[in-house]
């Protein structure tokens, strides 16, 4: 196991909690862990003192328990150098006090050996768990412990005003000095050797003994944490793997020392990702999701009723109306592949073979590279490409589920409208005549459900729990039976 490691005999314990060497030669101490910290009421409660986005899912019918931390320690800033290379330390010791959330199983037999460690998105103005949302219930399902970390500024202010009383005491700016996320890098590497080493203070996984330890974030977390692959972890090594979904186009070192899973949807993939797609290697393998959009409607379903609990309001639901297809975020199961891929990482990581490759998504021709100022000074242009559909207009290649190949509705990446509306995506019904005419036959519709699905469960980008739920909803369904009625 992992916990044993040299690194971990040569750690040197002081009265300031626990000391441990860094690839650069210098020290550096764990931050101190406090908590669970109480909640008073529960989610939903005017008075706001319970966890931001605490979980609406049923944790304790998986046998799971959630609880928040708060880690204080000082971080130092790291030289991030947009051409990818390996940075190093500019200073050190600026003080921070930020929050974790923790899932994990109540029974340790549960436990299956692996912390995934989620950099929350801030895109929206507030923490969201991105990948928890399009991945839980594998997580639960598989015994994953799941760690949410707030490393930026946005996410921390959100919550100082969201409850002052919980969150009054976060601050990763030191005293607003340090406004850039600079710190953010350093946070996010020390809640890694928290995990890993149990801490100085509290044992937040309640006495779980970690094998690996898995770095993850979506979209704008996603491309922090290219930065943090190329640039930190070459420093100090805390990540086992990481899993980056949706990087907004960033490139990954070819020498790296870590496994690095790159996902993207069928949007990423048209937006930025097509030109700068990488050949797979020992250590990076990168899947493509046809059909999927950047945020999609599973997602929708965990994070919009969290927006109206805690905050009032939800973006999703105001944005749809005004989108060219209002009906946002595809309904290709992402999850089902996320999934497989989160288990392909682990037998990674644990010295197996690396995850199979995959096909990528057909492009059909680019378009000129376009700035992106809004991603700030690192983010490299972006190239947008054109994909090749077929008939009915959905994308070719990449990794085609049931979804996709015996549709009953079409999903597409991108769509039209204001703001973000294009990288929801869009989901349109086929008509009950369009129905009838592809599928003639119940059995035939279910045939070739199964044959689709088990496809993809052998190749290995999905899990046979995955294929065998497909194919009992197809078999549940009216397709191909008179009337045809859409299920998905």
């Amino acid at each position: 196991m992992r916990w044993f490691s040299a690194r971990w005999f040569g750690a040197v314990l002081v009265a300031g909690g626990l000391l441990l060497p860094t690839a650069a030669g210098s020290e550096t101490a764990l931050p101190t862990v406090s908590g669970p910290i109480a909640a008073t009421g529960i989610p939903g409660n005017p008075a706001h003192d319970y966890p931001f986005f605490a979980s609406n899912h049923d944790l304790a019918l998986h046998g799971y328990v959630e609880n928040e931390y708060l880690v204080n320690g000082t971080a130092s800033r790291y030289e991030t150098p947009p051409t990818g290379e390996t940075g190093r330390v500019l200073d050190a010791d600026h003080p921070y006090t930020t929050r974790i959330i923790v899932r994990r199983p109540a029974d340790p037999h549960r436990f299956n050996g692996t912390v995934v460690v989620e950099w929350l998105n801030v895109t929206n103005g507030f923490d969201a768990d991105n990948t928890w949302f399009f991945a839980w219930e594998h997580l639960l399902d598989s015994g994953y412990a799941w760690v949410g970390v707030s490393a930026q500024r946005v996410g921390v202010d959100r919550m100082k005003a969201w409850s002052p009383k919980r969150y009054g005491t976060l601050d990763v700016t030191q005293g607003g000095t340090i406004t850039d996320d600079a710190l953010s890098y350093d946070i996010y590497r020390q809640v890694g050797a928290v995990l890993r080493h149990r801490g100085a203070g509290v044992d937040v996984l309640g006495g779980l003994r970690p094998q690996h330890i898995i770095a993850t974030g979506e979209s704008q977390s996603a491309f922090r944490l290219s930065t943090y692959v190329n640039s930190v972890d070459p420093l100090d090594r805390e990540y086992d793997g990481f899993l980056l979904l949706s990087t907004l186009g960033m490139h990954i070192r070819t020498d790296i020392a870590r496994p690095v899973f790159k996902i993207s949807t069928e949007f990423d993939v048209q937006d930025a990702e097509a030109g700068a797609r990488q050949p797979d290697s020992k250590l990076f393998r990168a899947w493509e999701m046809a059909g999927t959009s950047h945020v999609d409607y599973h997602l929708r379903l965990s994070r919009e009723p969290l927006e109206l609990r805690d905050l009032g309001t939800s973006s999703e639901a105001t944005l749809a109306p005004t989108c060219g297809i209002p009906t946002i975020g595809t309904r290709v199961p992402a999850g089902d592949i996320m999934g497989a891929a989160y288990d392909e990482l682990v037998r990674w990581v644990s010295g197996g073979a690396p995850p199979p490759s995959a096909p990528k998504i057909v492009v059909a021709s680019m378009v000129e590279p376009h700035a992106r100022p809004e991603l700030g000074a690192t983010a490299p242009p972006a190239r947008n490409a054109i994909l090749a559909r077929n008939a009915l207009g959905l994308a070719e290649g990449g990794i085609r589920l049931a979804a996709m190949d015996v549709p009953t509705g079409l999903s597409v990446g991108g769509n039209t409208g204001p703001g973000a509306c294009n990288r929801w995506g869009a989901y349109t019904p086929l008509s009950v005549a369009q129905l009838a005419q592809l599928y003639p036959s119940h059995a035939g519709y279910v045939h070739r459900v199964a044959e689709v699905s088990r496809a993809n469960a052998v190749k290995g980008f999905i899990l046979n729990g995955a294929a065998q739920r497909t194919i009992a909803a197809a078999n549940a369904s009216t397709i191909g039976t008179r009337p045809a009625v859409a299920h998905r």
